[in-house]
């Protein structure tokens, strides 16, 4: 038996609130935790309860689409409802598994989930049979074990990967990095920094201390995000 998948609905139409639960409702892997417009009211699931999948629309009268996936994307994916196609390029930078056009079918709905599933576990097989991370730097190709970095530190164009042995510069910016590691060790705490999370010692006001003694800074719009991590603690 597949596990539940624990799912958020939110979008600023009841209709489409209740179009889409109703779809979900048909579907007993779907576990709805909440179906409703009010974003923060939303938030406040996902700070106490483990969502595996957002469906979400653009277009929201508190935070838009866009600005919430910005603070929930280490941690969540996504599949996008929205009447307006313009907004799939934007929304790809993203976890998004699918983008749905309104109005949606049902078929379309059930092939959105079939994908998220085929992705999960093509994402699982990978993760429980690699924990390296390939990376080029001085014309050579480097393993690097995920284990081993103690954090990653952006450098305009470059980013230095620390590790227990040694430093890498690789050129490569930080968003393409994170997107390269799993979403569920690493996360970025500043716009210059991203950690694993097992490595984390200490949280203290707007600095974390690593394992290793390092201290770094937790940037202004990463805060809640931490808040979230210690919340759950």
């Amino acid at each position: 038996m597949k596990k539940k998948i624990n799912c958020i609905i939110l979008d600023d139409e009841p209709f489409a609130v209740k179009l889409i639960a109703d779809y979900a409702s048909k579907m007993p892997q779907l576990n709805v935790l909440y179906a409703d417009s009010d974003v923060y009211k939303a938030i406040e699931v996902l700070n106490k309860e483990t969502v595996d999948l957002i469906f979400l629309d653009i277009q929201m009268p508190q935070l838009t689409g866009i600005e919430l996936m910005q603070l929930f994307n280490q941690k969540h994916n996504f599949i996008i409802i929205s009447a307006y196609a313009e907004y799939a390029l934007d929304a790809f930078q993203f976890h998004v598994v699918d983008f749905l056009l309104k109005p949606v079918t049902f078929n379309r709905f059930y092939q959105s989930v079939e994908k998220y599933n085929r992705w999960q576990e093509t994402f699982q097989a990978t993760e429980d049979s690699d924990s390296s991370l390939f990376v080029k730097a001085d014309r050579k190709h480097y393993k690097i074990a995920t284990d081993d970095i103690l954090y990653i530190e952006g450098l305009k164009d470059y980013i230095r990967i620390h590790t227990i042995d040694e430093k890498i510069m690789v050129l490569e910016t930080m968003k393409d990095i994170l997107e390269k590691l799993p979403p569920k060790q690493f996360v970025r705490i500043h716009r210059s920094y991203i950690i694993p999370l097992d490595k984390i010692k200490v949280i203290e006001g707007n600095q974390i201390q690593l394992s290793d003694g390092t201290f770094l800074p937790i940037g202004e719009t990463y805060r809640k995000l931490v808040g979230e991590w210690t919340a759950r603690k």
